[in-house]
């Protein structure tokens, strides 16, 4: 039987359910994806991104406390968290975020 992904240090029922709309299952297969890999994968489902989730995920994955990231690997983890949202958050402008919210248009339409 698979380990829950809550059964990881750090990570709790939240990371649990979004991991689940993303498509990860289990603790092992979260730990196969990796952090760059799982979060791309949850931001395409629709995951708000958020730095200290990412971090959070990292830090877990290695097993550190979540809190243990600090400085220069910090910066580093920056880095790769700004590339991975910039790759894999679909680009709204603010108007048509207002009228997706509506129900006017939906903001992941293709462009004509």
């Amino acid at each position: 039987m698979p380990d829950a992904i809550s059964s990881i240090r750090n990570l709790g029922p939240a990371m649990e359910q979004a991991c689940a709309r993303a498509g990860i299952n289990s603790a092992e297969q979260l730990r196969a994806l990796g952090t760059d890999a799982a979060y791309a994968r949850l931001l395409r489902s629709g995951q708000q991104p958020h730095f200290i989730s990412y971090y959070v995920l990292e830090m877990a994955l290695q097993g550190r406390p979540w809190n243990d990231c600090r400085g220069d690997e910090k910066a580093r983890l920056r880095v790769r968290f700004d590339r991975l949202k910039a790759e894999n958050t679909p680009e709204t402008n603010a108007m048509d975020a207002i009228l997706d919210e509506i129900g006017v248009i939906s903001a992941n339409r293709e462009a004509s």
